[in-house]
């Protein structure tokens, strides 16, 4: 599982009440009813944990970029 799927992972157990992403072959574990703040909880986790991931990776630097030309 990578760092994305335990993401994604976490906010569906904590903000949909979800146990997990992987298809089950069931319709009682396969769909969901979710409240719509729950959702809007989940999107806005969602959005956080991508600005805090975007903030961790490294960008070039401006000698790396003009050297890539």
């Amino acid at each position: 599982m990578t760092q994305i799927d335990t993401i994604y992972a976490l906010i569906a157990q904590k903000h949909l009440h979800i146990d997990t992403l992987e298809t089950c072959h069931s319709d009682r574990l396969d769909f969901h009813d979710v409240a719509v703040w729950s959702v809007r909880d989940a999107l806005e986790a969602a959005f956080k944990a991508g600005a805090e991931f975007g903030m961790n990776v490294s960008r070039p630097s401006e000698q790396e970029i003009a050297s890539a030309d």
